[in-house]
């Protein structure tokens, strides 16, 4: 065999081994990179769970959500109006069909002057905003949550789990809520809760309430519950007669400017 024949074979083996080489690298960082989304998938929480079926992400990629909606309890209307809350759940105001307003700002809570009822201003200011954007605030800063169980309610078997907070979080640190959600889709169906704002705690445990979210409807691919009814609730008896209920409508994700939560002059701080 001739010199030039055994250096071109040389050459064609080597080449050969160069991108099999290069084959096997691809073949086994392909293999990486499945491993690696398996395991961010499977490493999600059951918090990140749900926070990932109500689109968190897309959700806190608009500025702000604005809607109507209309509370009633015990048959008689407990607020109308138009809501508008930025996404970080940090400014809102609610603007009453009376011509009363509530802001919020932070830890701040202003009102007109002509709001009828003062004393739940606070209330008002943070409640219904918690309870719209509860599915993306599971995780806020202070949330502290227990392992997840298997509880019954309303005959339907769902994963529960108790949120508490890190003392001094928010405006009412004492409240616990208990999260019904569905194993399968991992929607919110029921939140069973108390409320501390203004009184203790022990007479909020007295008196628990639950809130059921149904009639869901794609906002811009975000899912956003828009029937609410309220219950009484044990964890014993589990849901009670349902005492209110409210109708959302309207409900789009809007542009924030400097003037949208800017207070009004001759507001009152609450």
């Amino acid at each position: 065999m001739s010199y030039m024949l055994k250096s071109g074979l040389i050459g064609l083996l080597l080449l050969t081994l160069v991108v099999s080489c290069k084959n096997e690298k691809k073949e086994t960082k392909a293999v990486e990179i499945t491993e690696s989304a398996v395991t961010e998938t499977v490493a999600l929480t059951p918090v990140e769970t749900i926070e990932k079926a109500y689109n968190k992400e897309a959700f806190l990629s608009h500025d702000a959500i604005s809607l109507d909606m209309v509370i009633n309890f015990g048959g008689n209307e407990r607020l109308n109006g138009k809501m508008t809350f930025l996404t970080n759940s940090t400014k809102g105001k609610i603007e009453l069909n009376d011509g009363a307003s509530i802001y919020y700002d932070g830890a701040k809570v202003f009102h007109s002057k002509n709001l009828k009822n003062e004393k739940a201003a606070r209330f008002d200011a943070y409640t219904w905003m918690y309870f719209l954007l509860f599915p993306n605030k599971l995780s806020d800063d202070g949330t502290i949550w227990s392992d997840v169980e298997t509880l019954n309610l309303d005959d339907t078997s769902y994963n529960a789990q108790t949120l508490t907070f890190e003392a001094n979080t928010g405006d009412a640190p004492d409240d616990w809520y208990i999260v019904y959600s569905d194993p399968k889709t991992h929607m919110i169906d029921y939140v069973a809760y108390i409320v501390t704002v203004n009184k203790s705690k022990a007479a909020a445990e007295s008196d628990p309430h639950a809130i059921g979210y149904t009639n869901y409807k794609m906002i811009e691919d975000v899912p956003v519950a828009h029937h609410w009814e309220f219950y009484e609730w044990s964890k014993d008896n589990g849901l009670g007669k349902v005492i209110g209920n409210a109708t959302l409508s309207n409900v789009e994700f809007v542009k924030a400017d400097a003037d949208t939560f800017s207070i009004p002059e001759g507001f009152v701080e609450k």
